[in-house]
């Protein structure tokens, strides 16, 4: 049974305007499904497939023949030349949602689309569930608690094929490494990477630090630098930039690491049961972690991609998250405590009045009930979609 996804009717109404729409995200995240789903109507072909791939770059007018009425194809990222064929076809034609293109690596993927297909595509990034799709969607056994979801993650196939987690993972990072890595970065060693994943993991939700993270690797920083865009491109991380107009230089300017999947997190920390994270030093990490990511789905989800930014100051205050939206600005902090304690407010408190506009100010945290403290929303760890 496919979960209904959130951005479906983003992309339909977007089908209406482009010729083609690009579905990009995380290998795994439901692209696929998604894509047969919203267009029965159109054939479908996988550029995975060793024989269709050789037949689309050996003759790419061939290949585009075979779809009168549009198509579906998957991982187009593997045949990059076809974009430039595919230019031709939408400008001659001219029909809304003719194709629906999709892949999982980020910058083969957009690069090549910044070349062939500049005004004539719509982008949507899917990544894996959401809190949100899952208890409204589901129709079967979802998570209850707040820890059961962090250590399961949120990749479909987790809950379609109800599997166990870790070893879900576990063929996952496998498949990430000889698949992706392997292609992408042309090494041998793929145990270095690993290691270098697994490091990566233990700094979720800390500012990034090159030279920690290349001592602990045995790696120069140019290297730490490639391998850190490598794991964005393919959708591991994803970074939140810090937060600064014209404050002076009191603010720290390096971004904030995000693994983009609590599960995977979880797999590479080596937790291997819930009842692991309540005792992990870095649960509330992994639970910053959880609410980064709820964010990044519920914006995808509505066609919005924007920045998440952050605050920190060299006196120690920061504000966790933090969204500029012009005439209003939205300053978050995250709490996995279910008690709420006044010294959660004392950063918004520190730092409000920087902005000049119009501050809402939330704090997530691990309790059930949503409420009102004074001029901030306390909201629920299931209602992160609310505040957009």
């Amino acid at each position: 049974m496919m979960i209904k996804r959130e951005s479906s009717s983003k992309i339909i109404e977007l089908s209406k305007h482009y010729p083609v729409i690009t579905i990009t995200g995380p290998r795994q995240s439901g692209k696929t499904t998604l894509c047969k789903y919203l267009f029965p109507e159109k054939e479908y072909v996988n550029l995975e497939d060793p024989e269709i791939r050789m037949f689309a770059s050996n003759d790419p007018r061939g290949f585009f023949g075979r779809f009168s009425k549009g198509a579906v194809i998957d991982e187009v990222q593997r045949v990059p030349e076809l974009l430039s064929y595919l230019q031709v076809i939408v400008d001659e034609h001219k029909i809304p949602g003719e194709f629906i293109i999709t892949g999982s690596q980020n910058i083969l993927l957009l690069s090549a689309i910044s070349q062939s297909l500049a005004g004539r595509t719509a982008i949507i990034h899917l990544l894996p569930l959401s809190v949100f799709e899952l208890k409204e969607y589901g129709g079967y056994e979802v998570p209850s608690e707040l820890y059961e979801f962090m250590y399961k993650g949120f990749y479909p196939n987790v809950y379609n094929s109800n599997l166990n987690p870790s070893e879900n993972y576990g063929f996952y990072v496998s498949t990430y490494l000889e698949k992706d890595i392997r292609d992408l970065l042309r090494i041998s060693d793929l145990n270095k990477f690993e290691l270098f994943l697994k490091i990566c993991a233990s700094r979720t939700g800390q500012v990034v630090n090159l030279s920690s993270i290349g001592n602990d690797c045995g790696l120069s920083h140019n290297t730490i630098k490639q391998w850190l865009s490598l794991l964005e491109t393919s959708y591991i991380v994803k970074f939140s930039n810090t937060y600064y107009k014209n404050y002076g230089k009191r603010f720290i300017k390096s971004p904030k690491l995000y693994f983009i999947d609590t599960g995977l997190l979880c797999y590479l920390l080596g937790i291997r049961n819930k009842g692991h994270i309540d005792v992990h030093p870095l649960k509330g990490q992994i639970f910053e972690t959880f609410v980064f990511s709820e964010f990044l789905k519920t914006l995808y989800n509505k066609g919005r991609d924007e920045n998440i930014y952050f605050l920190r100051d060299t006196k120690g205050y920061e504000i966790d998250f933090i969204f500029d939206e012009g005439i209003k600005f939205k300053s978050i902090e995250a709490k996995l405590s279910q008690t709420i304690n006044q010294d959660f407010f004392k950063n918004m408190n520190a730092l409000s009045g920087l902005t000049g506009t119009d501050v809402e100010k939330y704090l997530i945290y691990g309790g059930e009930e949503s409420k009102k403290y004074k001029d901030i929303s306390i909201v629920s760890w299931q209602n992160i979609h609310s505040i957009f």
